[in-house]
């Protein structure tokens, strides 16, 4: 038995989540299809639990109708956890649980966070994808897919200097570097072409981290090969003496780099451990990319299922905002609810209660700490969709600090939802679930992105730092300032904006919690996604290649006797 709120709740035996999900009955990939009306042929088997679907059956649905879009986001993000994967995850299998034909669209884990700090991406307890530790390491090798595609540019760009450089790129302004996907500090800073004059010619460079790749980006905004070649020659990779933009089609590059990807595009079906399909597909990091899964995949989920749920990456006021102002901007989705996801642990933190102490009952910091759960709320509400919280559940949560939650959404005209998917699976979340299905019914979205396309790049800076991290003003480095004329001149000033700023904090100081304001967000440089369509603008510290912790989660992971994968999580 578990405690939960003043209440006694029968709750399943307690393990770890890799112990849970291999306990999970998986039902043949096939079986998950054709819950969807997904033909056999279409389904190409990456073994009996996860499969590809065809682009010949994809083509096929579009007369169909489209489902309702569900996103569900957090607050800001805090070592106390907040669940929002597995809140997305319960939210799908409850749905499934109250009757409603439902289907989950996730991100991809990067190997980064996997083996550094922040652990795999497929949910925990009993709200969890499966099989989690395929999703968790290699999957379909999507990912390699798109290093290998970003790094073939690389290679062929050095290779056509070191051949003569017929389109004289200037290597003192070549944009684009190398990417791994794991966390490796020591790479963010390199030189090239060392060793005489057979290597090439010496040059600095660089390595992101995969998810951070311009190449993810595309791949996750690309509506089909097509516009994924499209998109990939549109790529500015630097500039020629004259200072004039080089892309990738100036290299023919686009071609060899579609070959590579055009397996990868097709999206991923999988199953959670209730049996609710999933499709999991692409990764991009929402703190220094644009946080969601493929449009591929959610705008094929649309035509197979009513309710689609599916998440963005860290708080609101980063993946929420990106997915609405450049995903659902350039794929022309409109979301019908959006859920934020909170904990009693996390709010005490933000309400300045240290991590080993957040066990003992704390009103007073749930009422200090709401308010960073009351501007999300807030934020999301700009946009023109309506709100509803979901309280991921813990053991030491207490009826008092749950009321304390319910009287700040009660204020802001939302529903605040206690959640015990982790502990319970599906029938956990239905309440939410019920509540979720009468908002999207209800006709109250009338979804609009934060400013309009032909608004100047600067001031759609500045109003996302305004308007959603409540700051009073960015302070844009001269160079950044030269380099958005510059932008705008070549033709790109009614892209949208990808913000790469510090998932902790409102302001760029990740140690500031709670709901700051007033303050200003530096902007050190920008720097130009021709092919995604984006102008991303680099805040503050924010880096491309993160660092492993000083204890990374890779020394806790291995093989125990029997050939198993160990604490994996």
């Amino acid at each position: 038995m578990e405690k939960f709120g003043g209440k006694m709740m029968t709750a399943k035996p307690m393990a770890s989540d890799i112990e849970i999900a291999r306990s999970a009955k998986m039902q043949p990939i096939e079986q998950i299809g054709a819950g969807l009306d997904i033909p056999a042929d279409a389904i190409y088997r990456y073994g009996p639990h996860k499969a590809k679907l065809s682009f010949d059956f994809i083509r096929t649905l579009d007369r169909r109708p489209s489902g309702k879009l569900i996103l569900v986001t957090a607050i800001t993000p805090t070592p106390a956890g907040e669940g929002k994967t597995t809140t997305t995850v319960g939210l799908g299998d409850a749905l499934r649980h109250v009757g409603k034909k439902s289907l989950i669209c996730l991100r991809e884990p990067s190997l980064g966070p996997v083996f550094g700090a922040k652990g795999g991406a497929a949910g925990g307890g009993w709200a969890q994808v499966v099989p989690m530790d395929d999703i968790n390491l290699h999957f379909t090798g999507d990912f390699h897919a798109v290093g290998a595609a970003h790094n073939l540019l690389s290679a062929m760009i050095d290779n056509h200097i070191y051949w003569g450089n017929p389109l004289d790129i200037d290597p003192r302004r070549i944009a684009w570097k190398r990417v791994m996907d794991c966390n490796d500090r020591a790479l963010r800073e390199i030189v090239v072409g060392l060793g005489g004059g057979a290597n090439g010619n010496p040059r600095e460079d660089g390595f992101d981290i995969t998810v951070a790749s311009e190449v993810m980006a595309i791949f996750c905004l690309a509506t089909s090969v097509a516009d994924l070649q499209q998109r990939l020659a549109n790529i500015v990779i630097g500039r020629n003496k004259a200072r004039q933009p080089v892309r990738a089609g100036d290299l023919e590059a686009q071609g060899a780099m579609t070959v590579l990807l055009k397996d990868a595009l097709q999206p991923n079906l999988v199953q959670t451990i209730e049996n609710t399909p999933a499709f999991i597909h692409g990764g991009p990091f929402a703190n220094i990319a644009h946080g969601c899964n493929s449009v591929l995949a959610t705008a094929t989920a649309l035509k197979l299922a009513n309710y689609v749920v599916t998440e963005a990456g860290f708080g609101a006021d980063l993946g929420a905002e990106k997915f609405f102002d450049i995903k659902c901007r350039k794929a022309g989705l409109s979301p019908a609810v959006a859920v934020v996801v909170a904990t009693v642990r996390a709010l005490k933190m933000h309400g300045g209660v240290a991590r080993d102490r957040l066990g003992a009952e704390n009103v007073g910091a749930i009422e200090a700490g709401v308010v960073n759960l009351a501007r999300h709320v807030e934020n999301l509400q700009k946009f023109g969709v309506p709100v509803v919280v979901a309280i991921n559940r813990f053991t030491s949560d207490t009826a008092a600090e749950y009321g304390a939650i319910e009287r700040a959404c009660q204020k802001l005209g939302v529903t605040a939802h206690p959640c015990a998917h982790w502990a319970e699976g599906g029938a956990g979340a239905a309440a939410l679930a019920r509540d979720v299905v009468a908002l999207a019914e209800s006709g109250k979205a009338k979804f609009k992105p934060l400013y309009p396309d032909d608004m100047k790049l600067a001031d759609k800076i500045r109003t996302i730092a305004t308007e959603i991290y409540r700051a009073k003003d960015v302070a844009l480095e001269a160079g950044a300032a030269t380099r958005l004329k510059q932008i705008e001149d070549e033709g790109y000033g009614k892209l949208p904006i990808c913000m790469a700023k510090t998932q902790f904090s409102f302001t760029t100081n990740p140690d500031l919690k709670g709901a700051p304001s007033g303050h200003t967000i530096p902007v050190r440089d920008v720097r130009l996604s021709a092919g995604a369509e984006f102008v991303v603008a680099l805040c503050g510290d924010i880096m491309t290649m993160p660092g492993l912790a000083r204890v990374p989660n890779a020394t806790k992971i291995g093989l125990d006797k029997d050939g198993l994968i160990e604490n994996l999580s």
